[in-house]
């Protein structure tokens, strides 16, 4: 034993610091969260064809190699963005009443398609799907799906209550709910809506739907 040094054998002894991997990327949640707000405010001022990932970048306060760690290219980051919209949907209404659900769906949905990002990026984004494929199929999947899960909720649970009959046909069902919101708000964009017009709109779909 060397002079002057002791040993405690029950004394734990410090583990050595582990490393990362070489080559590991630990992506930050808060630099991902920051990138895709990022992408709805820079989509909102200069559109899809004149976005770039270092406008994105700059916007979101981060290097353009944050970026394309998470992804490989504007188109990419775009089609993740629209595509999570699907999975996030809207939360599906409950008043009792298939009149009642209707109207919320149409106040929440003609709120959101009057924000001013969402009334800027869907035109332009609807623009672009007619010159790219693959915009063109996640926008649908955005559009339709994110509705899909409410309606087929509202259409289930007005069955239940005897409301709506069984076996209606449901395509036909979600285009009645979702369809004249979206061609008055998004296709001919015209946001502002005569006073009493959504208790109108759902009192004219629950018809509608009965008679399916």
């Amino acid at each position: 034993m060397l002079s002057g040094m002791t040993t405690k054998p029950d004394e734990p002894q410090p583990s050595p610091r582990r490393r990362a991997p070489a080559g590991a990327a630990v992506l930050r949640e808060d630099v991902t969260e920051a990138i895709r707000a990022a992408v709805f405010e820079e989509l909102a001022a200069v559109g899809y064809a004149r976005m770039s990932i270092e406008g994105i970048a700059r916007r979101a306060g981060v290097g353009k190699t944050a970026v394309y760690r998470r992804w490989r290219s504007k188109l990419h980051l775009v089609l993740d963005i629209v595509s999570a919209l699907a999975v996030q949907g809207l939360p599906a209404p409950d008043t009792g009443s298939l009149e009642g659900d209707l109207r919320l769906l149409y106040e929440v949905t003609s709120r959101a398609l009057r924000h001013p990002v969402a009334s800027q990026i869907i035109p332009d984004l609807q623009a672009e799907a007619a010159r790219n494929a693959e915009i063109a199929e996640a926008l649908q999947k955005a559009l339709r799906e994110g509705q899909d899960g409410v309606a087929t909720g509202i259409v289930t649970a007005a069955q239940r209550r005897g409301e709506l009959r069984e076996g209606l046909d449901h395509d036909l069902a979600l285009d009645l709910i979702s369809g004249p919101l979206y061609w008055r708000s998004v296709v001919i964009r015209n946001p502002r809506l005569p006073k009493g017009y959504l208790g109108s709109l759902a009192t004219a779909t629950a018809g509608a739907l009965r008679a399916l």
